[in-house]
């Protein structure tokens, strides 16, 4: 523990131990709480950031000096440390107590009522703990998942170090590109009209400091995405430890990352166990089929199993014409209620519905759909491979609208069923092979899967037959990678198309022509022209590690101060609506206002 000494006190309110008794010390922190059981007789507890200590009030005098004080005062207190009668082996102080001698009041808490217990508010509302986030974070358990993730960066960042890695800052004004997500925009005073983007990541510099000669690169970088929030996604801003390294492919990637993270899980971890390097490897088209997701839960052991053959036509309407996903449970011991919200989640999560049907002691289908079924029961029991028992949970639909319902509903029974989920454990594995290219939902139109700037893998060669017809651009795969653990991915990376000729035949199968490219990435689409080095990176999510570190299930229980789901900081009143001088000297015009859309 740190010792801090300073004009306001002697010792830490975590400190004081059965060694210190009889000295005179003194304190300073927040007043937690005060309990009067008796005449000019009562306890005080005093908290700060290392810790509480217990306050024994014994005079009158020192009684007046506390009586007035609300709860979350800061107080500087003297006095002797002496050993409780009633000693708490729970506290670190639990042996010791002090009786002052003097308090003075430091910062009066000026407020009767507390919006929240500060110890419980965790179980307050979440708009009230994001408004008064300072309190918020007073509460130890709170402020202990800030402190996890100030040890888990400076341990990344040590790592990245003794890895050979220069830790270099990239601009946060930058200019606007079409990388995914929708872009915070700035405006610039000195170029009427023209704006700067906030980065969605750092993606193009850091190619171009390969293009200039740097080897590896690394920066704990924030990243600006305005996009709605989830569980694992925090709107507005978020950190990534982002790195990149010349002459490298996918390999060297995976064995610097299958190197650095396993000993910081280990360390800081809410769970003792964790995969060791390797990692498991699983192709994108392996993991939808077996998992319905490209995020797939290791830790869960059920596999998704195809059963258009066996259920395709047996006369049940949403099977018919559509791929048909089976997910076999042994040992289920649901009850119909269950079994009902269970489809009914898995439906409001993926938009497909989900049916059932149990196979069950004495060779019988019961259940759900089982009037479908047991026709087809020979066949079904031979292709799904049915014990006596089983319980099997269905969803059908387009191909990709199958196996993600699938992959909802082998995450939901996998948690209903603590025989085959091991939660308490960290499964990482690499999802790779990724589509270069696929079918936009809005557009019917090929487009980039995922990241433009990844290499095909086949090369030039394989995208001038795809231009020729002579290969589906749909069975183009890229060196692109996801790191995955426990269902949540922590990053994407890829090997670089670092070749100029490979990246505008990459863009003409998108409709996109060389001077397209050039256009929207000048300076990266210049600088491969003067001979860039084949590199390849990836950007584990900072935010999203020290959450499943935390062992939380929400992103904003690990940001010192996070926004709500609206993307609103409600302690702090933004977005906010600024000055019309401000507007005009910025050459804004605001055609539209909130009040505006609330009145139509």
């Amino acid at each position: 523990m740190q010792t801090t000494h300073t004009h306001y006190r002697t010792h830490t309110c975590g400190e004081l131990r059965m060694e210190h008794v009889g000295q005179t010390v003194t304190l300073a922190g927040f007043l937690e709480n005060v309990r009067e059981v008796g005449q000019n007789f009562a306890f005080a507890v005093l908290r700060d950031f290392y810790g509480v200590t217990q306050v024994v009030v014994e005079n009158e005098a020192m009684w007046k000096a506390f009586k007035g004080l609300n709860k979350e005062s800061t107080v500087q207190i003297t006095g002797v440390v002496r050993e409780r009668d009633s000693k708490n082996p729970k506290l670190p102080t639990g042996d010791i107590e002090v009786v002052p001698e003097a308090v003075e009041v430091l910062g009066r808490c000026r407020h009767n009522e507390l919006p929240f217990q500060i110890n419980r508010s965790r179980e307050a509302d979440e708009s009230a703990r994001l408004k008064y986030r300072y309190l918020d974070l007073r509460n130890p358990e709170v402020k202990n998942n800030i402190i996890l993730r100030c040890q888990v960066v400076a341990a990344l960042r040590k790592a990245m170090l003794d890895h050979g890695f220069l830790e270099i800052t990239t601009p946060i004004l930058t200019a606007s590109s079409p990388e995914g997500a929708r872009d915070y925009l700035v405006p610039s005073r000195k170029h009427p009209g023209k704006f700067y983007a906030l980065p969605q990541a750092p993606q193009q510099f850091k190619q171009l400091l390969m293009a200039s000669g740097f080897d590896k690169y690394f920066q704990i970088a924030p990243c600006f995405r305005d996009e709605d929030a989830r569980g694992d996604r925090s709107p507005g801003e978020f950190y990534q430890l982002d790195m990149e390294m010349a002459f490298a492919d996918q390999e060297d990637v995976f064995a610097v990352l299958e190197d650095v993270l396993p000993p910081i899980f280990a360390r800081y971890g809410t769970y003792n166990v964790a995969s060791t390097a390797p990692f498991r490897r699983i192709s994108y088209r392996e993991a939808m089929d077996k998992y319905g997701s490209d995020k797939p839960d290791l830790r869960i052991d059920l596999i998704v199993t195809d059963a258009t053959e066996a259920l395709g036509a047996c006369g049940f309407g949403p099977f018919e014409g559509n791929t048909v996903k089976a997910v076999v449970v042994t040992g289920f011991e649901g009850t119909r209620k269950q079994i009902d919200k269970l489809c009914a989640d898995v439906e409001v999560q993926s938009g497909e519905k989900a049916y059932w049907f149990r196979y069950d002691e004495n060779g019988e289908i019961v259940g759900g759909i089982a009037k479908f079924v047991q026709p087809v029961k020979d066949a079904v029991v031979a292709a799904l491979g049915l014990e006596k028992g089983c319980f099997v949970g269905l969803t059908a639909g387009k191909l990709l609208a199958a196996q993600k319902a699938a992959g909802v509903l082998r995450s939901k029974l996998g948690a209903f069923c603590p025989n085959h989920m091991d939660k308490e454990r960290y499964e990482f594995c690499w999802i790779v092979d990724f589509p270069m290219y696929e079918i936009g939902e809005e557009s019917g139109l090929l487009e980039f899967c995922h990241n433009p700037f990844s290499m095909p893998n086949g090369g030039l060669e394989i995208l001038k037959k795809a231009a020729a017809g002579e290969v589906d651009p749909l069975s183009i795969t890229a060196f692109q990678y996801d790191l995955v653990c426990n269902g949540v991915e922590l990053s994407s990376g890829a090997v670089r198309n670092h070749d100029p000729e490979i990246m505008i035949e990459a863009f003409q199968l998108v409709r996109l022509g060389e001077d397209d490219v050039k256009a929207k990435f000048p300076a990266m689409y210049n600088a491969f022209t003067y001979g860039a080095p084949p590199h390849a990176g990836i950007a584990p999510g900072v935010d999203r590690m020290v959450m499943l570190l935390a062992g939380e299930d929400s992103i904003r229980e690990i940001i010192p101060f996070p926004m709500n789901k609206n993307a609103q900081d409600l302690m702090m009143g933004a977005p906010s609506f600024v000055t019309q001088a401000q507007l005009d000297e910025l050459n804004i015009v605001c055609t539209k206002k909130e009040e505006d859309e609330a009145a139509e």
